[in-house]
């Protein structure tokens, strides 16, 4: 096959598997969990059952792909905050308040019960940790971030901190919450 053929059949693949898990996650916010169906998503995405079938075998993987994709998106974003320019405690600071917003915008209970199981979470969850620690450990290179408690720990100290937002119900609270956070990682006087 030429080239163009098979990018052209890749392209739609993907594009189809893209429009499957945009369906999905309309579907949760509409309908929760326990609202999809196979039948549903197919009419949803716009494809036949069979189609569908052909690219997911149940819900269950089409739930969990979804998920993934959106851990993969939060951590391109924070990945993005971390590379920018400037003194590395405000990229931390950057980073931090991106999750924590993330985190306040979060799944519900069951969503994050159901979908925060399995290798792509514990897997993003050490790239989230080694992140926040390699931006503490460029901030306390340059001495604005203290350096008597060890990178790792800081960074579960920030990470298990920031994970009440999903609690937290206005954004000048997980601004505070950050705030809180950020202070306690400030240099002992």
């Amino acid at each position: 096959m030429p080239k163009l053929w098979n990018e052209t059949i890749e392209a739609h693949r993907a594009a189809v598997r893209d429009a499957t898990l945009d369906a999905a996650a309309a579907l949760v916010a509409e309908h929760g969990l326990t609202g999809i169906t196979m039948s549903r998503l197919a009419g949803a995405t716009g494809i036949g059952r069979a189609t569908l079938y052909k690219y997911f075998p149940d819900v269950d993987a089409v739930l969990h792909a979804w998920h993934e994709r959106h851990v993969g998106r939060h951590l391109t974003h924070l990945t993005q905050l971390r590379d920018r320019p400037g003194a590395p405690a405000d990229r931390l600071t950057a980073v931090l308040s991106a999750y924590a917003a993330m985190a306040r915008h979060g799944h519900d209970g069951a969503v994050a019960a159901a979908l925060h199981r399995g290798a792509h979470v514990t897997g993003a969850h050490q790239q989230l940790s080694a992140l926040v620690q390699g931006l503490i450990a460029d901030a306390a290179g340059a001495g604005q971030v203290r350096t008597d408690v060890p990178a790792a720990e800081l960074a579960g100290y920030c990470l298990h901190a920031l994970s009440a937002a999903t609690t937290l119900t206005s954004e000048a609270a997980v601004r505070r919450l950050v705030a809180v956070t950020v202070s306690g990682l400030r240099p002992p006087a």
